[in-house]
């Protein structure tokens, strides 16, 4: 099972890269070195009460927000692959009609 450094760390890392925020543009706005915010990330050190509040306020979520790991955010590849598909269908006129009859029997 994993630990709670593990899973807050991966939080945090799925919130700054869901708004396309880089390692090194946190850590400048947390005021940290990058290598003390990856080893947050990566679940090796634990922030502490003040860092996980600096965190909160650059990447605009409440800190109870940080610890809410099974309502994680899509990440930007998702949301890109998933806009990508719509695309796709659109473009496909055959796929269209597939997609369509599916969704209909579904109802």
């Amino acid at each position: 099972m994993e630990n709670l450094k593990t899973k807050l760390g991966r939080r945090i890392k799925n919130l700054r890269k869901d708004r396309n925020i880089t390692q090194e543009q946190l850590a400048e706005m947390i005021n940290m070195d990058i290598t003390s915010l990856s080893k947050i990330e990566t679940g090796r050190n634990y922030p502490q009460s003040e860092t996980l509040e600096r965190i909160s306020d650059a990447l605009n979520v409440d800190v109870d927000k940080l610890f809410q790991f099974n309502n994680r955010l899509c990440p930007k590849d998702y949301v890109d692959g998933i806009n990508k598909n719509i695309r796709d269908l659109y473009n496909n006129e055959e796929k269209l009609k597939i997609l369509y009859c599916v969704s209909s029997a579904l109802i």
